[in-house]
């Protein structure tokens, strides 16, 4: 159909009415008269060839014809009104679709996050956590920020963050290491990563020892862990410097090793939008 010939008036009343099932309440919301709604509808009705409604004493009930349309006006209305709901002050909010390690997220994102939105107030940051596993395209994603050494197949990546690893425990814990090698008596809690313990210890001097502590996942779960005193997590410390300062967790030697960074990453394939450029200078000016 000819968009300039799209009844809108009619749908707008159709979809008011197959909500409610009830014109007198679909009038009200539309602020029309009860006459209006089923004017309109009728129109539709005429224009489509086909009955909408099956006009019962005590309401409506939709035919399968009307019952096909419902969806496809309730997310068309739907998508019209979260784009208008994106204007704010005569400016539409420009969205960015942004997957963040939980580690990330939590010791460095949320905290800062009032300083973006005061910079950029038309920039709509939308964050989904994960644990370091991402599809940038399966999930519709602009930007994910990964923990690594920047080479993703198919993605740019800009280093963002530097996030050497240190060993972190509970005090009780830190009170009984003196030397690297009195880890060796203690439980060792592990990521995924399976040489990052391998690399302190020999960055340490000491020989690693049998490692056989739990595995997890992500790093806010093992530094609760290690908190609560089940053993020793070798973790990026400038990401928990809130559990550092409140002494929930000590670091018993000053010793870093870099593992790693934080990477912002996007597919090659994604071309730069404005506001994703501003969340990329925010976030390599702010780090």
């Amino acid at each position: 159909m000819d968009r300039s010939r799209l009844p809108l008036n009619a749908l707008r009343a159709f979809e008011a009415a197959a909500r409610h099932l009830n014109v007198t309440r679909a009038a009200l919301e539309l602020c029309v008269t009860q006459a209006a709604v089923s004017h309109h509808i009728k129109l539709l009705e005429d224009q489509l060839g086909a009955p909408l409604f099956r006009r019962l004493p005590r309401g409506l009930v939709l035919t399968d014809e009307g019952a096909a349309l419902v969806p496809m006006l309730n997310d068309t209305f739907d998508r019209m009104a979260a784009t208008l709901d994106r204007f704010t002050g005569g400016c539409v909010r420009e969205i960015v679709n942004i997957g963040v390690v939980g580690t990330f997220a939590t010791g460095w994102l949320l905290p800062r996050l009032p300083e973006f939105e005061a910079l950029h107030p038309y920039v709509d940051l939308r964050i989904m956590t994960n644990n370091n596993r991402v599809d940038l395209a399966g999930e519709g994603l602009d930007y994910a920020i990964r923990y690594g050494n920047g080479a993703w197949h198919g993605t740019d990546a800009v280093p963002i963050l530097d996030a050497p690893m240190t060993p972190l425990c509970a005090a009780v814990v830190a009170r009984r290491l003196t030397t690297p090698a009195d880890l060796g008596c203690e439980v060792l809690l592990r990521s995924y990563r399976p040489d990052e313990w391998k690399l302190w210890f020999d960055a340490a001097g000491t020989a690693t020892p049998p490692i056989r502590g739990p595995i997890f996942d992500a790093s806010p779960t093992m530094a609760a862990a290690a908190a609560g005193g089940v053993g020793v997590a070798l973790l990026p410390g400038r990401l928990f410097e809130q559990d550092l300062a409140s002494g929930r967790l000590v670091q018993p030697f000053n010793l870093c090793v870099d593992a790693g960074r934080y990477w912002l990453t996007r597919l090659k394939s994604r071309p730069e939008t404005a506001a994703m450029a501003a969340v990329k200078e925010w976030l390599q000016r702010a780090a």
